[in-house]
C-alpha cells in the first residue's frame, strides 16, 4: 500500500489527570510567567477568583466578561485590563467562550496561554480563533493562537450540568466527523478522530445516567482532547461554516447549534464521503446522519433549530450567508440544498442518510 501524507504534531503541552489543576502554579513557574490574568465567563467568576487566590501573588487580576462567539468589543475591553495589569500570561478557566477570549488576546499580544477546560468543547488545542463583529463570525488561524499549556483535570467537570456535558461533547464530535473527510486529512488525524468518537460514544450515555461517574468523565475529556486536536490539525467544511453562520449572525448557542446540525451535515455528506464516514455508521449504528441523530436523541440533546427562536425567514438569510465564500465540502453545495438542510434541522427531522 502506498501512503502519502503530511503531518505536523501540535507543540502544545498537554497535562491530563485527576487533581492536575492543583499543579497550575508549577506550570506557571516553569513557563517563566510572573503576572497571570485569569479569564472566565460571568457565570464562573467565583471559580476564577478562587483560582486566582490559589495561585497567589502571581495572579494580577480576573476578567470575567467572556461570552459566546468572542465578540471583538469584549476582547477590546479585556485588552484594556491586560494593559492595566501588565499581564504576561492569561489563564482561561472554562469552556469555549473563555478559551476564545484567551486566544483573541494572544493573537493580538502573543502572551502565554494556559487553559484549564471545564467543558468538552476541544477548542483549547487548536490554533483557530472564531470572533464576531458586525453580525458576522470569521475565523483566523495562526500559531500565536494555540495555547501553550492545557491542563485537563476531569474533577473539574463533575459539576458540569448533564445538558452542557451532552452539547459540548457533540460539539467536539463534530470536529472529528469533519476531520474524517477533510481534504488534508492524514492517517494520524483519522485515528484520533475515530478514537475520539468512540470515547464519546462510551462516555456520554453513562454521564447522562450517572453524572459523577469518574471513568466516564475522564473518558469524555480524553475524547475532547482527541477531537479538538483533529480540528487543529486539518481543515473543516460545511458543518463549521453553517454553525459559524448561525452563531455569528443569529447568536444561537454555540454548543447546542453544533449538536443540532451535526446529524444533518454528516448526513448531507454521507454519500460523497461514504468510505471516510463508514466508521461513524459503525460506531453509532445504521446510517451516518440517522445514527448520530438517534445517539443525540437518546442522550437528551436538542434536535431542532426552532427551539433557539429561529424563524423560517432566518433560514433564508442563513442559507444566503452560508454560500458566500463557502468552505470546501465533499458534497457540492448551493443555496437551495443548504436551505433544505436548514429546514430539516429547524423541524428536527431524522436524516435518512
Amino acid at each position: 500500500m502506498t501512503v502519502e501524507f503530511s503531518y505536523a504534531g501540535s507543540p502544545a503541552r498537554i497535562v491530563f489527570g485527576n487533581g492536575e489543576r492543583k499543579r497550575l502554579s508549577e506550570w506557571i513557574a516553569k513557563s517563566g510567567a510572573k503576572r497571570a490574568l485569569v479569564l472566565s465567563t460571568p457565570h464562573q467568576k467565583a471559580d476564577a477568583e478562587a483560582l486566582a487566590r490559589e495561585i497567589g501573588d502571581v495572579a494580577c487580576g480576573v476578567f470575567s466578561g467572556a461570552v459566546m462567539h468572542t465578540p471583538v468589543d469584549v476582547t477590546e475591553a479585556a485588552m484594556k485590563v491586560v494593559a492595566e495589569t501588565q499581564a504576561d500570561c492569561v489563564i482561561s478557566l472554562g469552556g469555549g467562550s473563555t478559551t476564545g477570549l484567551g486566544k483573541a488576546i494572544a493573537y493580538r499580544t502573543d502572551l502565554l496561554q494556559i487553559v484549564v477546560p471545564t467543558t468538552y468543547a476541544g477548542s483549547e488545542v487548536t490554533p483557530i480563533l472564531g470572533q464576531t463583529e458586525g453580525g458576522r463570525k470569521t475565523t483566523v488561524k495562526d500559531a500565536k493562537i494555540l495555547p501553550e499549556i492545557v491542563i485537563y483535570d476531569p474533577l473539574l467537570t463533575y459539576g458540569l450540568p448533564v445538558s452542557m456535558s451532552v452539547t459540548s461533547g457533540l460539539n467536539a464530535m463534530a470536529h472529528a466527523v469533519e476531520g474524517l473527510y477533510a481534504q488534508d486529512r492524514n492517517p494520524i488525524s483519522t485515528l484520533m478522530a475515530i478514537e475520539g468518537l468512540r470515547a464519546f460514544a462510551r462516555s456520554l450515555p453513562t454521564i447522562v445516567k450517572t453524572p459523577d461517574d469518574a471513568e466516564a468523565r475522564s473518558d469524555a475529556f480524553y475524547g475532547a482532547w482527541l477531537c479538538g486536536t483533529v480540528l487543529g490539525t486539518v481543515g473543516m467544511a460545511l458543518h463549521h461554516k453553517i454553525c459559524h453562520t448561525l452563531g455569528g449572525s443569529f447568536d444561537t448557542p454555540h454548543a447546542e447549534t453544533h449538536a443540532v446540525m451535526l446529524p444533518h451535515t454528516a448526513g448531507f455528506n454521507a454519500k460523497a464521503a461514504a468510505k471516510e464516514l463508514a466508521p461513524v455508521a459503525e460506531i453509532f449504528g445504521g446510517s451516518v446522519g440517522g445514527g448520530l441523530w438517534d445517539f443525540a436523541k437518546a442522550i437528551g440533546a436538542p434536535l431542532s433549530l426552532r427551539d433557539f427562536g429561529l424563524t423560517e425567514a432566518d433560514l433564508d438569510k442563513a442559507a444566503g450567508i452560508a454560500v458566500e465564500n463557502p468552505y470546501w465540502n465533499p458534497q457540492p453545495i448551493n443555496r437551495q440544498s443548504i436551505r433544505q438542510l436548514l429546514q430539516n434541522a429547524w423541524e428536527g427531522r431524522r436524516p435518512s442518510e
